[in-house]
């Protein structure tokens, strides 16, 4: 029986909010750097300001017996949330110190002051990888900080951050078989800075200005059996992982915070097979989990170029199919959480689970499916999701010139729960012609708590693309079965059929 507080390594960002005490024993915090409001801009040429964000502290720890948190936050408070509330955790306040025992692993917040400066907490299971350091085909970084810049992954082989290692790095993978990213260390992408082509300052900007190339943090191309377990991915600096036309990829106990900079999303996949997502905290300034198909960020003619991407070395990759995500906890600071799309450049997108999640901060549509090219989407099931909103939620904003500072438009704004769509748009879809198809969608055991309703939109493009069979099967507000859903919240456009809400 264990408890183990991972070693706190390179903490340049220096945030003070809490002081806390793991079984009696100080415990020493992690800072990240997350966004403060949902103030986005299509890329206006430049990075996002700092003065939209702000600092937050974590705890990484792994233990196998239950654990005591006393947790003082540094200024008075009169409650705390901690969420995701299914956890259940009831703590006791006294004498401005938060405690409770946690009896197994989670990731959760701690949470005394709303949406800001919470205390976010990562407790995994004890750590089994069985990994032989001294391996030829394993690539190991120990406890202290590794300036790598970027690290090639070949087939058979096993990056390992150990805990207290700070790796500030980008990854990539490209036709490689048997690849393993393992470990309880921090994979730090702060030193990934976009590459200025041109200086520009774009105002009022619809689409995105093309003076820049930046990397993600992990880039997976054409891989099979991928696993990723463990680490924590930290200011990433545009997707954290980015899987393109893999087979077999499996991500677990992952972690990602920091996510404050322009197109910081989640896991964004594009046409794979067999996924299995489980198990991850994710906090993104942008989407959270996409399933996506080829997108259309190429220079020259997309058409082509997405043709060589789904054709390639005499294989396809035109279909996406047969994904899982399962017990992940999902905090969103302006864009989606669960989505498929919004590029759907592939003939199929089908098979695609999203099972027992958790959402506990949203700004934009929750559960989502949005079509803008040509793929064929059906057989997609949302089932078992809790969803947390807050009173006031920030309603998400796009920023017009670096002059203008946030204000929260409306403080009654809540998004949509559920939404399918099928649309054209004139920047993701790429002056595409072809329109796919929403199909045979279910959301099953929704489970919303906060005083905001259930809503839902459904959208399809014309009589021959429309979107239709989606079921709504037991949504529940605050606890209780809706015997049906409140008036007006089912918006449809005259291109749908057969949307359906049954309960039990």
């Amino acid at each position: 029986m264990s408890v183990n507080i991972y070693p706190v390594v390179g903490n340049n960002l220096i945030c003070e909010d809490y002081e806390i005490k793991i079984n009696g024993a100080k415990a020493e915090l992690n800072t990240a750097r997350v966004s403060r409001v949902p103030f986005n801009r299509r890329w206006p040429g430049h990075q996002r300001g700092l003065e939209q964000t702000e600092l937050i502290n974590f705890l990484s720890l792994s233990f196998d017996e239950p654990v005591k948190f006393e947790i003082t936050p540094n200024k008075a408070f009169e409650k705390v949330v901690i969420r995701p509330l299914s956890l259940g955790i009831v703590p006791e306040i006294k004498d401005g110190v938060i405690t409770f025992t946690l009896d197994k692993p989670a990731y959760f917040t701690v949470e005394p002051f709303g949406r800001n400066n919470a205390l976010h907490i990562f407790a995994d299971p004890v750590e089994n990888y069985g990994i032989n350091k001294d391996d030829e085909n394993v690539i190991y970084f120990p406890k202290g900080e590794h300036d790598v810049g970027l690290i090639e992954l070949k087939s058979n082989q096993t990056l390992y951050l150990d805990e207290g290692a700070v790796v500030y790095a980008c990854i990539k993978a490209i036709d490689a078989d048997n690849i393993k990213i393992l470990g309880r260390g921090i994979l730090d992408n702060s030193r990934n800075k976009e590459n200025i082509l041109f200086e520009y300052n774009a105002e009022n900007n619809d689409a995105a200005i093309n003076n820049a190339t930046r990397e993600h943090t992990i880039q997976i191309e054409y891989c099979n059996n991928v696993e990723i377990d463990g680490i924590t991915i930290r200011d990433s600096l545009v997707y954290n992982i980015r899987p393109i036309g893999c087979k077999n990829l499996n991500i677990r106990n992952v972690k990602i915070i920091g996510c404050w900079r322009f197109n910081s999303d989640g896991i964004d996949m594009h046409n794979c097979i067999d996924v299995l997502i489980e198990n991850c905290f994710i906090r993104t300034f942008d989407d959270s989990i996409c399933v996506k198909g080829f997108d259309c960020y190429y220079e020259g003619d997309v058409e082509e170029a997405v043709k060589a991407a789904m054709y390639r070395g005499g294989k396809a990759y035109d279909i996406f199919k047969n994904v899982l995500v399962r017990n992940c906890v999902i905090w969103n600071d302006w864009g989606k959480c669960l989505e498929i799309g919004a590029e759907t450049r592939a003939e199929e997108i089908y098979d695609v689970i999203f099972e027992n999640c958790n959402i506990i901060h949203v700004t934009g549509a929750v559960l989502d499916c949005c079509n803008v090219d040509y793929a064929d989407v059906h057989h997609i099931t949302y089932r078992n999701i809790n969803v947390e909103y807050d009173d006031i939620i920030p309603c998400p904003k796009l920023q017009k010139s670096d002059s203008e500072i946030y204000e929260n438009p409306d403080l009654n704004f809540y998004p949509d729960l559920m939404n399918v769509q099928t649309f054209y748009h004139f920047e993701y879809s790429a002056g595409g012609e072809r329109r796919g198809i929403c199909r045979d969608i279910t959301f099953e055991n929704i489970y919303l708590f906060g005083k905001h309703p259930p809503r839902a939109y459904f959208k399809g493009y014309d009589e021959s693309h429309k979107t239709h069979n989606i079921i709504m099967k037991n949504v529940y507000h605050n606890g209780k079965l809706l015997k049906e859903l409140p008036e007006n919240s089912v918006i449809l456009d005259g291109f749908t059929e057969n949307i359906k809400y049954t309960k039990e």
